[in-house]
């Protein structure tokens, strides 16, 4: 292809990008952070995943396609794993991997270009999204306000030289439409039902206009890439310089895939009663859609679509799962993008602070270590259970992770201690840890999103509960002997 050519394309792409005057709704999702102009004689767009490890209601693969057809080139789609992510194991480094071999075959099969590598020790390169930008036109990634996505979207833009768009593909209504911070639910949640029903849409994807060429990447640098199959994981998790003490999960594996099965379970045996048992964990009625959530295997929008099909078509009521869905999670996703630094208590409701303050000082009539905590060696029967729910399935029931928190809150010698253990055996342990709903989760412990109730030693006016509680209202007894069993989350 002739530079002037090339060099029309680009001009041609960056009118398209930067002067729109009317945005539609995929526009609106989109945030460019920086100024860099396109690269006249770039070869490609090049969409970098970081969050959304998808082929399908991926908004930010729909942004990049959109750019390469307007600037009449191939779609080449990033994705790289490194040994060097904060509690890098086996267990997130498997669930990661299972999701490749799915999606390369789903964007090949579109003519879309894939490259997966695979950064195994410090001594790997660790320049290898610079190495493809080189030849590209713009970068396209995800817009997720969590994790180390967070860091890379602040400090990469300004090397790349070229334009770098940011595409919220994590939430029905785009997190831009959100101009400040939600304090709850009941704020967010007029806002969202306003909104849904022009968001509430299947994701408009072109077809590329022209079909990806491996030649376009310099054999210096596709050399590098990493062929991941089902059967290479085992080898290729061993071969990082990871911690290996962290087991995968017994139950859960990833991929799109994997996650449509568990979608399907699901719609067909389980919502039809989740608004009755959804806080029964023996019940086994909730969707088990979190950690596809987080690692971007599925999107929040396919599972709303389908949810609803499926009650409308067979009469079924799905507003409890929907909200916590789209609501709940949402409000968790504008909590993260609009506070700078949430793993704090400091960005706690001023009530909350007020009440820890004062009771920070009430004597704890028993306390654990954490390391005591770590393998559930407390007093507590079913919070041992939870624990050890987290250690070998990576999960733990929504509604038990609740009283999991409180216990914590009760059992360690101060608010910050407890919050730190809570954060700490995510990061390492949880498939749906380091993500906005985690977060949110976990501050809730504290009175984040709640209200104040009645007052009590150690928690103040932070909501309280107790076993008494939870066998008063769930069967505590069988979801003990479902964690017993080995077999009991193999579904």
């Amino acid at each position: 292809m002739e530079k002037d050519q090339l060099y029309g394309q680009a001009v041609h792409l960056r009118h398209a990008c930067e002067t729109m005057a009317v945005m539609d709704a995929l526009e609106t999702r989109v945030r460019r952070l920086n100024d860099s102009p396109a690269r006249a004689d770039g070869h490609y767009v090049l969409y970098w995943i970081q969050a959304n490890r998808r082929a399908d209601s991926n908004h930010a693969l729909a942004w990049a396609l959109r750019l390469a057809n307007t600037a009449g080139v191939p779609l080449l789609v990033y994705e790289g794993l490194t040994c060097a992510y904060p509690n890098a194991n086996d267990r997130l480094h498997t669930f990661i991997l299972e999701g490749v071999p799915g999606l390369q075959a789903d964007l090949t099969r579109a003519g879309i270009g894939y490259f997966f590598y695979l950064r195994r020790t410090p001594a790997f390169r660790n320049d290898m999204l610079y190495r493809l930008a080189q030849r590209a036109i713009c970068v396209v990634t995800d817009d997720y306000p969590a994790f180390n996505v967070v860091d890379h979207n602040r400090s990469v833009p300004q090397r790349v030289g070229i334009p770098f768009y940011a595409v919220d593909a994590s939430c029905i209504v785009p997190m831009n439409i959100h101009e400040k911070r939600n304090w709850a639910a009941y704020t967010i949640r007029p806002k969202i039902h306003r909104e849904l029903q022009h968001w509430l849409k299947p994701v408009p994807v072109e077809k590329p206009a022209q079909l990806w060429n491996h030649a376009l990447i310099p054999q210096d640098v596709v050399k590098h890439r990493t062929n991941v199959t089902v059967e290479t994981i085992p080898e290729l998790v061993a071969s990082c310089a990871i911690n290996h003490s962290i087991a995968v999960s017994q139950s859960f594996r990833g991929g799109t895939a994997e996650a449509r099965r568990r979608l399907t379970l699901f719609l067909e045996s389980r919502l039809y009663r989740y608004a009755k048992e959804s806080n029964q964990p023996a019940q086994r009625s909730t969707s088990d859609m979190s950690p596809y959530l987080h690692f971007g295997h599925i999107s929040s929008l396919e599972i709303a679509l389908a949810v609803k099909a499926y009650a409308d078509e067979h009469q079924l009521l799905p507003d409890e799962y929907l909200e916590e869905l789209i609501v709940r999670r949402e409000l968790a996703f504008n909590f993260a993008r609009f506070v700078p630094n949430p793993k704090t208590l400091d960005v706690l409701p001023e009530w909350a602070l007020k009440t820890i303050a004062k009771h920070a000082s009430d004597p704890r009539p028993v306390t654990y270590t954490y390391e005591q905590l770590l393998r559930g060696e407390t007093y507590d029967d079913l919070w041992n259970a939870t624990q050890q729910e987290m250690l070998t399935e990576g999960k733990i029931h929504g509604y038990y992770r609740m009283y999991w928190g409180k216990k914590i809150v009760e059992w360690s010698p101060t608010m910050e201690d407890a919050l730190k253990t809570m954060f700490r055996i995510h990061d390492i342990y949880a498939l749906d840890g380091r993500d906005p709903n985690t977060v949110t989760n976990i501050l809730w412990c504290f009175g984040l999103h709640d209200r104040p109730w009645f007052e009590r030693p150690i928690f103040g006016q932070l909501r309280y509960m107790s076993l008494d509680g939870m066998k008063r209202k769930t069967d505590v007894a069988a979801y003990i002997r479902q964690v017993a069993s080995p077999q009991a989350n193999l579904l």
